[in-house]
């Protein structure tokens, strides 16, 4: 019999413990309340949304789709107002009475707001979701804000704040930053790594009151008579578990929700997760144990013994780009010794604390990749005499000489932890792996290893090619060149997040090795920057290959290739006579028709060029942008114009799609094509884009190729109107302007981000929109002939620098 269960609560808990349900096939009928317009989101990623290295839709965990799969009843914005135990119903604030069989609270905490003077003024606010993080990403260079708080909810708030160039400072009343983590020298390496990245670091600062001007905040009085301004206020002083709904339903609550082993509320009928829970005397803040509470409770409420068990905690945490790493008692005592190891040019900090040759504590700075070594020899108490003289150097040195960190791996148990915010050994790795998974993504799937924070997705590859051996190699980020150590993908986010608007301030920001770059970075960041700052950064013709230069491709013998544009791979009678006039008149050797409905002048010379180009353009022709990594050519069928069999008009489409695309960059060439029916004439499955033409409407496909790789398209949606086709298709070429690799074409990208995440991304409306209106602000740049540019300015660039038959009096 289907049972009724109320979900108060759409968080990272509960969201998991309904994962748990439905996979295990559970007979539900699920009502979900959030007191938020929205479904779960991974709230450990708000910190990269801020910052601007993520967008929300990537954090969302599960998206409208998800919950209509599993028939959820989403009431999204809405509290429950009561609780009536006895009838086992719940009211909503909209009045509605539900009753329920079982009612699962996930009512989170509540952010800690200090009651000093001015707490109440506009501008004065907490660090816990969504509204919170956009407040902030409203905020620029312009602003100044102050965060209250030097815990790891402070800093992220102060660096992805700072990171968008925000004046920002950070007040801690203790003597160092994260003092629950870290121990002082830590705190102290963190504390001089946020100086260098210009965040304002105030210790032992005690908050009197908050100034405010015309009802909102305007500065941060300290106790020591200090006033700080600030535009914003930030509070990230501590969470409390939200109990109120809990204490006013009648049940057992103390510092949160008293729950018993198998997360069952002082009523049967009531289970409750996640941070508004009291376990034990205990109260929750991180993610790990909070899903193994979702996993105890979904077996409880399908009827299966399990109980909770509190865990010894480890703290695994990336705080503005430096790796932290704590776990176990680190206080100083007689009985207690330290070792302790430092390594000041590479920035890295480690502390074991030993009592009766145990790890009884360990802190890490820097460099964290031994941390779940040593939280498993602190789990497990073991004894260290034998080791204790390489012990600090970690794993690989045990038995006196570094060996291959792998074996490290190889040598774990198989219940040792690897991921910590999902609760996975290394044991579940290993099975998944035998059942078939065979590369991060698969393990991901399986097991949810690495899918939550992401900083155990180096050891869960290393258990990968410990286990497949051979058929396994652990992906190498590369660097974009030998004039950095950064990959393209980090570049990328230092671009956007600092608005690094020249090629000199990428290099400076992040510390080329050379004064002006090289052949391989120049071209790459100069798309970089024109893509994401087309007002705010000039082409850069230097930084481009010759044939982006030239604006023709170069053949072997030093000629070049000149292709004029034909909108959809339509021409006129007066058109073909001036492409026959031109190569009579320049003496082009070779005519040819290209694969993609163009004609390609061959072996035109390079003194000619720009009177070629006069010629073509006289006769309204204009470049073709053969030679470029952006538009290269919209292919047609006929269509509805001719054929017997078309279901659209696929040649007028083609025609609009290239007259609104062309003179993009992108990061490779973009080919496209539109079919007029689904016997796909103009090939438009091996396209980078294809459109297939169908009695409905627009199927739109990516990532395609006919190259050296050969790529059938995609299906990303289907579309009932020509308007719609061309938002769509402008949009996602938007979508890889902005996040692909520079020279990897769509598929490759796609083979990177998944087709489900640009799928998600087009389907947003709002998102669709804001991509569309970037497309078309770079447009306003660049949708212009490069050919009639370079006959007005540049035409003498192109001559012999000199005529070598002249005698020297001449």
């Amino acid at each position: 019999m289907t049972q009724k269960f109320i979900v108060i609560g759409a968080g990272m808990a509960t969201g998991r413990a309904l994962e748990h349900l439905f996979d295990a096939g559970a007979d539900v009928e699920v009502t979900l309340f959030n007191a938020e317009p929205r479904g779960n989101y991974n709230r450990i990623m708000l910190s990269p949304v801020l910052s601007g290295d993520k967008s929300y839709g990537e954090i969302v965990t599960h998206d409208d789709a998800w919950y209509a799969t599993h028939n959820v009843t989403c009431r999204f914005g809405e509290r429950i107002a009561s609780i009536d135990r006895a009838a086992k119903t719940v009211t909503s604030q909209s009045g509605d009475v539900l009753p329920y069989d079982k009612l699962i609270f996930g009512t989170g905490s509540n952010p800690f707001i200090i009651p000093l003077p001015g707490h109440d003024l506009d501008g004065v606010i907490a660090y816990r979701d969504l509204e919170d993080t956009e407040k902030m990403m409203t905020l620029g260079a312009e602003h100044t804000v102050v965060v209250i708080g030097g815990g790891l909810l402070g800093l992220e708030a102060a660096a992805g704040m700072a990171a968008r160039g925000v004046d920002v400072t950070v007040v801690h009343i203790m003597g160092h930053l994260m003092e629950r983590q870290l121990d002082e020298t830590a705190g102290y390496l963190l504390r001089k790594a946020l100086t260098e990245k210009g965040i304002t670091v105030k210790c032992t600062a005690n908050s009197k009151e908050m100034l405010g001007e015309n009802g909102h905040v305007k500065a941060l009085l300290l106790d020591d008579g200090t006033e700080l301004p600030c535009d914003l206020l930030v509070m990230a002083v501590g969470i409390r578990p939200n109990v109120a709904l809990a204490a006013e339903a009648g049940l057992a609550v103390g510092r949160g929700i008293h729950v018993d082993d198998h997360m069952v509320t002082s009523d049967a009928d009531i289970l409750a997760v996640g941070e508004c829970v009291e376990h034990d005397g205990a109260i929750f803040g991180l993610v790990a144990p909070l899903y193994d509470q979702a996993k105890v409770a979904a077996q409880t409420l399908m009827g299966v013994e399990a109980t909770f068990v509190q865990k010894e905690l480890s703290t695994k945490l990336k705080v503005t780009g430096c790796d932290l790493f704590s776990a176990g008692d680190f206080a100083d005592g007689d009985s207690r010794e330290d070792i302790v190891f430092r390594d000041p040019a590479r920035g890295v900090y480690r502390r074991l604390v030993l009592e009766n040759n145990i790890i009884i504590g360990a802190v890490m700075y820097g460099d964290t990749a031994d941390s779940n070594w040593f939280f498993g020899l602190i789990r497990d108490k073991t004894n260290i005499a034998d080791m204790r003289e390489t012990l600090i150097f970690g794993p690989a040195y045990q038995g006196g000489g570094a060996l291959d960190p792998l074996l490290a791996v190889a040598a774990l148990p198989r219940d040792a932890e690897i991921c910590g915010c999902n609760g996975i050994c290394k044991g579940q790795i290993e099975d998944a792996i035998a059942a078939g998974a065979a590369d991060l993504g698969a393990v991901r799937r399986v097991t949810k290893a690495s899918g939550s924070c992401g900083t155990c997705t180096g050891l869960v590859e290393q258990v990968l090619a410990v286990t497949l051996g051979d058929d396994f190699v652990i992906p190498a980020a590369a660097s974009v060149c030998g004039c950095t150590g950064m990959t393209h993908e980090d570049v990328r986010r230092m671009i956007k997040s600092q608005k690094l608007t020249t090629m000199p301030a990428v290099w400076q920001a992040c510390g080329w090795k050379t004064s002006c770059g090289c052949h391989i970075c120049r071209p790459a960041l100069n798309f970089y920057l024109l893509a994401d700052w087309p007002l705010e950064y000039k082409d850069d013709p230097q930084s481009r290959f010759i044939n982006e230069r030239k604006h023709a491709n170069i053949q072997k013998d030093g000629t070049f290739s000149v292709v004029p544009r034909m909108w959809g791979g339509i021409t006129t009678p007066d058109e073909l006579r001036a492409i026959a006039d031109a190569a009579d008149k320049y003496m082009v050797p070779t005519v040819k028709v290209t694969g993609g409905q163009r004609i390609d002048l061959l072996g035109v010379k390079g003194e000619d060029l720009p009177a070629i180009w006069k010629d073509l353009n006289d006769a309204g022709m204009v470049s073709g942008h053969a030679y470029s990594k952006g538009l290269r050519t919209v292919k047609t069928c006929v269509g509805t114009d001719h054929c017997r069999f078309g279901t659209q008009d696929s040649t007028g489409l083609g025609i609009k799609l290239e007259k609104t695309l062309w003179g993009s960059w992108t990061p490779h060439k973009l080919k496209l094509g539109v079919s007029g029916c689904p016997r796909n004439c103009a090939e438009a499955t091996c396209k980078d884009i294809g459109i297939i033409c169908v009695d409905s409407g627009f199927q739109i496909s990516i990532g395609g190729a006919a190259g050296m790789d050969v790529r059938e398209t995609e299906l990303m949606l289907q579309v009932p109107t020509e308007d719609e086709a061309i938002a769509a298709i402008k949009a996602v070429t938007q979508l890889y302007r902005e996040n692909a690799k520079y020279l990897d074409r769509i598929y490759k990208w796609m083979a990177k981000v998944g087709l489900d995440w640009i799928t998600e991304q087009i389907e947003d409306l709002d998102n669709r929109t804001a991509l569309v209106d970037r497309f078309e602000v770079s447009q306003s740049i660049y949708r212009r002939d490069p050919w009639a540019d370079h006959v007005t300015t540049k035409a003498a660039t192109y001559a012999h620098l000199v005529d070598l038959t002249l005698e020297a009096a001449e």
